[in-house]
């Protein structure tokens, strides 16, 4: 299928301001360019309240934003969505995706908890795995103190993010919790060494090309080796059985598209509930589209709904 008409039209606009291939950009050049296709989510949706503050745990700290939810009727504790922003391990911020982050509160009705984990390559992996498992296990012992609930949390992440919730989950099923009810992965990232039939048909984007792939993961590890630790390529574990449920989205022209559906699958076969959304149209990180591409506030309102209907079964 063609890309979405919005879609295209939008990347042909992107694609006349020129300039050269991100793979060939610095670190800075390209968070400064991240930066600026912020812009491209429109206007930021009003929530109940935002603010900042740090998650200590683990023996590290992590700055985080916790957006509330407006006009939620439901009484009492609100579940906890905790959200890991893409940019490849490399680029993005709390400002970067915080989008996202309001339409996911107010859709979900659950408290969203952003996170801001170090980055490569400052700080290579494990850092940021370690970031996102110190998070989440702050927000399980506190989320009473921001009106949340800690027995009930999913996890959301996007592009590298996407990487970080799916390890994350495993993570914290080896070390005895904390408890996770749902794992939400946009276009994931699950397997280094992937090599399928979607990383050729897409080596050159749109958007995602797969030199800019290798780029990232230049900058993120500092072996080769570490492509197969389970914290990078959640999809190398062998028994999957146990996960929580999982919602994973794919965009038909994307690199990643394959491994993220292999990954849905694998996790159906080992008996975790699966809804697999392949979003025909879409490229990598179109979830950055909001402010004029439908098709993105489409799909992430469905996963609001996915979110809300999971913690109001």
């Amino acid at each position: 299928m063609s890309l979405d008409p919005q879609i295209d039209a939008l990347l042909k606009q992107l694609a006349e301001g020129g300039g050269p291939a991100p793979e060939s950009r610095t670190v800075s050049e390209n968070r400064v360019l991240a930066s600026s296709l912020a812009a491209l989510a429109g206007n930021p949706e009003p929530v109940g309240n935002v603010h900042d503050t740090m998650a200590a745990a683990e023996g590290v700290e992590v700055p985080i934003r916790i957006y509330a939810p407006v006009g939620v009727s439901r009484s009492g504790p609100l579940p906890v969505t905790v959200f890991f922003h893409g940019g490849g391990w490399v680029l993005g911020d709390l400002d970067s995706q915080d989008h996202i982050a309001r339409i996911m509160a107010n859709r979900s009705g659950t408290i969203v908890v952003s996170v801001d984990y170090r980055l490569a390559p400052e700080h290579r992996f494990p850092a940021a795995i370690e970031d996102a498992y110190a998070a989440v296990t702050w927000v399980a012992a506190n989320a009473g103190s921001f009106g949340g609930d800690g027995r009930n949390i999913a996890v959301f992440g996007e592009s590298a993010g996407g990487n970080l919730a799916a390890a994350l989950v495993q993570e914290a099923q080896r070390r005895g919790g904390p408890r996770i009810a749902l794992q939400v992965l946009a276009y994931p990232a699950v397997d280094r060494f992937d090599d399928s039939p979607s990383m050729c048909e897409n080596m050159a984007g749109p958007l995602l090309t797969r030199s800019w792939l290798e780029w990232f993961w230049g900058l993120y590890l500092t072996t080769p080796d570490e492509g197969a630790d389970p914290r990078v390529s959640p999809a190398s574990t062998e028994d999957l059985a146990g996960l929580p449920p999982a919602v994973i989205v794919t965009a038909e022209h994307d690199p990643l598209r394959d491994q993220g559906d292999r990954y849905a699958q694998r996790l159906a076969d080992a008996g975790v509930p699966v809804r697999h959304l392949p979003v025909r149209g879409a490229t990598h990180a179109f979830f950055s589209f909001t402010g004029s591409v439908q098709l993105s506030r489409d799909v992430l309102n469905q996963l609001g709904d996915t979110v809300a209907a999971a913690f109001n079964d």
